[in-house]
């Protein structure tokens, strides 16, 4: 189970909320198979639709 808190600890260094999407398609295809949204992404660009937008990312990575 890949956990949104865990991504956002572990890359510390991201400055966007592009960026965390292209970190969430990158965990995908290699291998992850579900994924939880337990936090908010703390970037200022993150959008009105973050869940929707993270979770497209996630399941069409492949």
């Amino acid at each position: 189970m890949l956990w949104l808190s865990e991504v956002l600890m572990q890359h510390h260094d991201l400055a966007s909320f592009e960026e965390l999407e292209k970190v969430i398609k990158e965990k995908a295809r290699s291998g992850e198979t579900f994924f939880s949204m337990d936090v908010r992404p703390p970037f200022p660009d993150t959008p009105e639709s973050w869940e929707t937008r993270l979770e497209a990312a996630f399941y069409t990575a492949n």
